[in-house]
């Protein structure tokens, strides 16, 4: 990197991707860059709506620092994308030097607000909530962990939240990434919300962002676990009327042979997202056979959302 000045000190990545394979290339990217990767969802204006809508594009950046260790991790990520790439096409990543002083603007410059059904907002967590806006602001800090609402799995998944939640209930969230969807029940109405996460820096990332919108304490409680520790009672829900899993379909098949279906309290409603067009069938036919109905199904590009509700 020979064209490096001394007030050079980030190198960003950007990779242009779709939405299959974007949670799969910041999953890589985040283990070499610092203070965490951007998943940035490209829009276009729609003449007819006169709003800004998602092309099905995502762009995966993050930034290298430029010192002793560069040239060493540039190496290494490049041998990780080109493992990744023999399951699917990765585009090259463009490497663009950052002065030091503007990185963070930089980086910031990726995130705008995303609208999201008919009443929600996701905002960056520097930006504040306009006041005279009507949707229901959630602001999240995207560089701490997965579920920013630029993925499809994570609008998809927060649009039937917003058709099937019911106010003044309780909520649980399995695999709960940033907290965007247990912050957005408590913001819609929810009584009490349990998200729950295998990593504890989600959790982290959960408590931060309660504290970015101002959830009141106790409404939002968290911990590291799924669901085996909620049905042995280590926190203080086992049921609610409404359970949201925005995990892969092979996990969400795992979680519905631990006990999944039994966190639905009887009538409840289980939404469920990060599913392949493909996987769908499997899906359902596991959920009705533990007692689910249909209600809805939801799709943007590759994947689906689904929303049941139990028989009894």
């Amino acid at each position: 990197m020979a064209e490096l000045t001394d007030k050079v000190h980030w190198i960003e990545i950007k990779i242009r991707t779709n939405g299959e394979i974007a949670e799969a290339l910041a999953e890589v990217l985040g283990r070499f860059v610092s203070q965490g990767t951007v998943m940035e969802s490209i829009m276009q204006f729609d003449p007819q709506t006169h709003d800004q809508v998602p092309t099905g594009e995502i762009i995966v950046s993050g930034y290298l620092p430029v010192d002793e260790h560069l040239e060493d991790n540039r190496q290494k990520l490049e041998e990780a994308l080109w493992h990744l790439g023999q399951i699917a096409d990765i585009p090259e990543p463009e490497y663009t030097p950052v002065m030091d002083q503007d990185w963070m603007a930089a980086w910031k410059q990726h995130y705008t607000p995303i609208p999201i059904g008919e009443s929600l907002l996701i905002l960056p967590a520097w930006i504040e909530p306009d006041p005279n806006d009507t949707r229901t602001a959630i602001r999240i800090n995207p560089a701490m962990a997965f579920g920013t609402g630029s993925h499809p799995t994570t609008s998809l998944i927060l649009s039937l939240l917003e058709r099937h939640f019911e106010p003044g209930k309780a909520v649980i969230d399995i695999g709960c990434g940033s907290g965007i969807l247990s912050i957005a029940a408590l913001k819609k109405g929810a009584i009490h919300a349990l998200a729950v996460d295998i990593d504890s820096q989600a959790v982290q990332s959960t408590l931060e962002n309660a504290g970015i919108n101002t959830i009141p304490p106790g409404m939002l409680e968290t911990g590291k676990g799924s669901v085996e520790e909620i049905l042995t009672e280590r926190f203080s829900l086992v049921q609610a009327p409404l359970v949201l899993a925005n995990i892969l379909a092979p996990v969400i098949l795992h979680l519905f042979e631990q006990g999944l279906a039994d966190l639905v309290s009887p009538k409840g409603i289980l939404l469920l997202s990060g599913i392949l067009d493909h996987q769908v069938d499997a899906v359902l036919a596991s959920a009705q056979t533990l007692g689910f109905n249909l209600l809805e199904t939801l799709a943007e590009e590759d994947w689906v959302a689904i929303a049941l509700q139990k028989r009894h």
